[in-house]
């Protein structure tokens, strides 16, 4: 089996947009791209507010458009997916994404528009592990996803329902419609699933991941921020989630997205076959990250894993119900701790971190 390639470099707020454009060429986007199609940029809103380690940062946008340039990689376009405590609008402005697409000139569509594409039934080559039996009525994905490039830009960050989180979990708010909440008891089985589907749907797969700022704790929004000064890119999207994994503390083994993509050769998971490019002893720190949850993703927990109330999911997640726990999860991140919590750690973050005050200049 050929080893997958996985670049990795430590960087600086001074250096870090041509780090990333050398990060890119490192990990092989000329080979892993067709430079005549078209691309999509999936950038990672998982929160529509700001905090440190949690969303695409403006420098990895930046850096990596620049590094696909460099690939010869220049028709892009960038598509934004909804979920239902996420506002991807606030998101790309507050975060800062707009001024980078407005520099280069790319457009911006949202999966959830009928004007911009349609969600389709598609039957994967692909036996699935999960969504066959989760959509019994057929299986829909974004027409527009088929036929092109796509990259992913996830964050180095924990998350409470999968340990980790990176350019597996990136895939699921774009081929996935606002019904993707019924996945999560099967989430590792159908984060495989996707995987194997955008191998089928997309001309070429690449993801960049920032772990400048990265995240530990009750992931993947209310994490503790620590700056770690790393980047990471790779063609394969399970090598770059496992090299990622390793440094944040955890065994690939034991992340059941990684090792059955691995057991079913939709990419390398086994750190053994990966080769490492770039910064080799960065890639061999472990930062012992350690998950938590917090008091929305402890509910979710008991609905979604293993508890009695396991099967009470279908009344409170597939009827009017499940606005009642979208309200009080809305209400508790962004009303609650954001404001009570999170908005200190995002100052202290602009005044003290590099990394802060390199996002407190960007433009917005």
């Amino acid at each position: 089996m050929a080893k997958a390639k996985v670049a990795v470099l430590r960087t600086k707020p001074e250096t870090v947009i041509d780090d990333y454009r050398k990060l890119c060429d490192l990990a092989g986007a000329s080979q892993a791209l067709d430079a005549g199609a078209q691309t999509i940029l999936k950038d990672n809103i998982t929160w529509h507010n700001v905090f440190p380690g949690v969303n695409t940062t403006p420098w990895q946008l930046e850096g990596t458009i620049l590094g696909l340039h460099d690939a010869g990689v220049k028709d892009l376009v960038t598509v934004h997916n909804h979920t239902v405590v996420t506002i991807p609008e606030k998101g790309e402005e507050d975060l800062k994404f707009k001024p980078v697409y407005d520099k280069f000139n790319i457009p911006v569509l949202f999966n959830f528009k009928d004007e911009h594409m349609r969600w389709i039934e598609y039957t994967p080559k692909f036996k699935t592990l999960a969504l066959h039996k989760i959509f019994p009525e057929g299986i829909r994905i974004p027409d527009f996803f088929q036929g092109k490039n796509i990259i992913h830009m996830p964050t180095v960050k924990t998350h409470s329902y999968t340990t980790y989180t990176g350019a597996l979990k990136n895939a699921f708010g774009g081929l996935l419609n606002y019904h993707r909440h019924y996945t999560h008891t099967w989430i590792h089985e159908t984060l495989v699933d996707l995987l194997a589907i955008g191998k089928e749907i997309h001309s070429g797969m690449f993801a960049t991941m920032d772990g400048t700022t990265a995240g530990s704790g009750p992931g993947p929004r209310t994490v503790r921020p620590h700056d770690k000064n790393i980047i990471l890119a790779s063609a394969d999207q399970v090598a770059i989630d496992s090299v990622a994994a390793k440094m944040m503390g955890f065994n690939w083994r034991d992340l059941p997205c990684i090792a059955l993509s691995h057991d079913h050769g939709l990419g390398i998971g086994d750190p053994a076959d990966i080769e490492i490019v770039g910064d080799i002893a960065a890639a061999e720190e472990n930062w012992q990250f350690e998950v938590g949850v917090n008091l929305a993703t402890g509910a979710g927990r008991l609905l979604w894993h293993d508890s009695p109330l396991k099967h009470l999911q279908k009344l409170f997640f597939q009827t009017p119900l499940v606005n009642i726990f979208i309200f009080a999860s809305e209400f508790y991140h962004d009303k609650f701790w954001y404001t009570s919590k999170g908005v200190p750690v995002v100052k202290k973050w602009m005044q003290e971190s590099p990394w802060g005050q390199l996002f407190a200049k960007c433009p917005k």
